[in-house]
Formats: C-alpha cells, sequence, structure tokens
C-alpha cells in the first residue's frame, strides 16, 4: 500500500527531507490549499523558504460542477487553462465560460483577502517554486497550476506531494521540470487512504499557519 502518513504535518516533514538539495535563497514553497498549507509549511519551515498560497478553481461543466472545462489560476495576470475536448463535449460556448471565469475569479478574491489580508504575493518570477499538495488523484488542479506557475516566470517548478497515483504522475510529467513523490500506491483509492488523521483543513488554520511562515523558525526547530 505504499508510505502511510500520520497527517499532513507529517507527511510535510517526510517530503521536506526529499526537498533538502532545493534550499536556496531563491527556493518559494506555493501550496495547494486547503490541505497543502500543513505540508507546505513543514518544508517551507525545514527549507528557509517563504510560503504563499496559490488559489486555483475548476470551471465546472454546465450541470456538471464536478466536470471540469477548465481552472483560473490567481495572480497579477490571472491565468487560464482550458479543456477544449471536454468544453465541445458538453456543449459549452465561450459566454459561459467567461461568466464562470468571473464567478470563479470572484471567489480567488475572497479567498485571497482572507488568506492573505494585505500582504504581497511572494514574487515567483526567476525563482525556483516547490509546488506543495497534500496528495494528488487525478491531477487536474496541480496541472492548471503548474501551467500559470511556468507562464508566470517561474525559473523552475518542482511539484512536490507525498503521495499520488503513479498513472497521474507520469501524466503531469511534461507539465513540470521535476516531480517529487514520496508514494504510489498501487490500487490507490484516495488520497485520504494514505493518511491516519486525514481530517478537512480549516481556513483559519490556512491563515494561522500563512502568518506563522513569515516569522523565522527559532534555530533548532522545525
Amino acid at each position: 500500500m505504499g508510505q502511510r502518513f500520520t497527517n499532513r504535518r507529517h507527511a510535510g516533514r517526510a517530503l521536506a527531507s526529499a526537498l533538502e538539495r532545493f534550499r536556496s535563497p531563491t527556493t518559494v514553497v506555493l501550496a495547494l490549499p486547503r490541505g497543502g498549507v500543513p505540508v507546505g509549511f513543514e518544508v517551507a519551515q525545514a527549507l528557509g523558504a517563504p510560503l504563499d498560497v496559490v488559489l486555483v478553481r475548476k470551471i465546472g461543466a454546465p450541470g456538471q460542477p464536478e466536470l471540469g472545462i477548465g481552472a483560473v489560476v490567481d495572480g497579477p495576470d490571472p491565468q487560464v487553462v482550458l479543456n477544449e475536448d471536454v468544453m465541445a463535449m458538453v456543449g459549452a460556448d465561450a459566454a459561459y465560460f467567461e461568466a464562470e471565469k468571473r464567478r470563479q475569479l470572484a471567489e480567488i478574491e475572497r479567498r485571497r483577502r482572507l488568506y492573505r489580508g494585505e500582504r504581497p504575493p511572494v514574487p515567483i518570477e526567476g525563482r525556483t517554486v516547490l509546488l506543495v499538495d497534500d496528495g494528488i488523484a487525478t491531477g487536474g488542479t496541480a496541472r492548471a497550476a503548474l501551467k500559470a506557475l511556468a507562464r508566470a516566470g517561474a525559473a523552475r517548478v518542482v511539484l512536490a506531494v507525498p503521495v499520488a497515483p503513479r498513472s497521474t504522475i507520469e501524466e503531469l510529467r511534461d507539465e513540470a521540470d521535476e516531480i517529487i513523490c514520496l508514494s504510489t500506491p498501487e490500487p490507490f483509492y484516495a488520497v485520504g487512504n494514505h493518511y491516519t488523521d486525514f481530517d478537512q483543513t480549516s481556513d483559519s488554520e490556512v491563515v494561522e499557519l500563512l502568518q506563522a511562515a513569515t516569522i523565522p523558525a527559532p534555530p533548532g526547530t522545525g
């Protein structure tokens, strides 16, 4: 069944050990909220790197919100990733997509204000970005984020997760400069199956960890 993690913080410490070679003043950790933030916090603390979130919202098909026809990723110039084949299959036209994009951008704005407050985003242009989540199943959200980060000028984008299906990792190879995944169990089933404690991460925990990450950890901790 592959490696099993006690909780997200435990997974983050294990992942940090595998990412030690990326320790550098130019490295930044970006976590996918909400579950990726506790993992990313441990990675950032261990590497002495800044932590931020990358906000991605799926654009669902008409009447089938769980079926993604694209995604929008936050940034100074929000990036849109389309799945034109699925759009054609479900009959989603440009007007529908634009309306959904505006709706999801409004939700991104709400979450940005909640999570960051008035803090500006950590700059990523010309830097090594470690994109962290608590695990990957289908990879749709990670794919959108990877594409957006590359377009935003990151020098190198590394996808780093504790657990994912081997097939999904292979499908994402062309989207990242490198992928670090600690465990690729088969059968996979779901991310939560590979954690002892997989309780939902709250917004308040995300805010708390992002604020704590701005304060350097004392020597010998973390």
